[in-house]
């Protein structure tokens, strides 16, 4: 089966209320539905957006007071993927769930279903600035065109996870994501090909640009990507499609199924198939050398 995504490089700017924050996503996702696709990828915590037109000095105050738009970012996102008939990972927006903090991806599906990936792995600023509590659990969702699974930006540095969704049958992999170098970005980036390598995998990444008069979130960085394995069968750089860097845009790339299904059993390498299980429950041998 082939299926087409469409990863979204939303520019942050100033918005004045909530509603040139709900025009701006309108425009974007009526845009993207133009490319008539299956799954649409906003980037990670977009909605701090709404930051701009808020008291935001106090950082952890400010965005717990962020939180609180959680219902009409849900009832905006849910809308427009029905309207427009795709699956929307609807980036990531911070979510107070029972006294906790969590950095929560959203999945909008064209039947109205919402579903939640909690960030699992916090970086520094989230847990020293921020004050975020982590993730607990890791979802695989069956979708009617493919198994997919969402690693918020961080937690695709971290091998582990990805070869878990994997080995559940994940197809493709969606990595919201913010950065706000390119250090930073090329982090995600570079592990977003790790991961398409070592578990025969599409990896579909987007991040924010633009800038924002808020506290750590003042510049960004990004470009979006939809990464393959490396293999004959596929794009020759492991790159379907991908942005200009720091332009906002719209990056769509078709993918075929059917390709991981063989490559995984006859692809020059099969790395998903031939790790040892056995031997990873043992330890590394520490030998003295002198």
């Amino acid at each position: 089966m082939r299926v087409r995504i469409a990863a979204v490089q939303y520019r942050l700017r100033h918005i004045d209320d909530w509603e040139g924050f709900a025009n701006q996503v309108r425009f974007v996702l009526h845009s993207a539905a133009d490319y008539q696709p299956h799954y649409v990828l906003l980037p990670e915590i977009f909605t701090t957006q709404i930051l701009s037109f808020m008291d935001n000095e106090d950082v952890p105050k400010a965005v717990r007071e962020l939180s609180e738009y959680t219902e009409r970012y849900v009832e905006l996102l849910r809308g427009l993927a029905m309207k427009h008939q795709f699956f929307l990972i609807g980036g990531s927006h911070p979510t107070m769930r029972e006294g906790r903090l969590l950095n929560t991806a959203y999945l909008f599906t064209p039947g109205g279903e919402v579903h939640t990936q909690d960030k699992i792995h916090r970086t520094r600023w989230e847990k020293e600035k921020w004050h975020t509590d982590h993730g607990e659990s890791l979802k695989v969702f069956h979708t009617p065109h493919a198994k997919i699974g969402i690693l918020i930006c961080y937690d695709i540095e971290f091998p582990e996870l990805a070869r878990r969704l994997s080995e559940e049958g994940a197809e493709i992999v969606f990595v919201p994501s913010c950065t706000d170098d390119r250090q930073g970005f090329l982090r995600v980036r570079y592990c977003c090909h790790a991961r398409a390598i070592e578990n025969q995998i599409y990896v579909a990444m987007t991040s924010t640009v633009g800038n924002l008069p808020v506290a750590g979130l003042r510049l960004h960085y990004g470009q979006a990507s939809i990464i393959t394995p490396s293999d004959f069968p596929f794009a020759r750089d492991g790159i379907a499609a991908e942005g200009v860097m720091n332009e906002e845009q719209i990056v769509v790339a078709d993918v075929d199924l059917a390709l991981l299904d063989e490559n995984r059993l006859k692809g020059t390498t099969i790395p998903l198939l031939d790790k040892r299980a056995d031997f990873y429950n043992e330890k590394a041998v520490n030998v003295t050398v002198s």
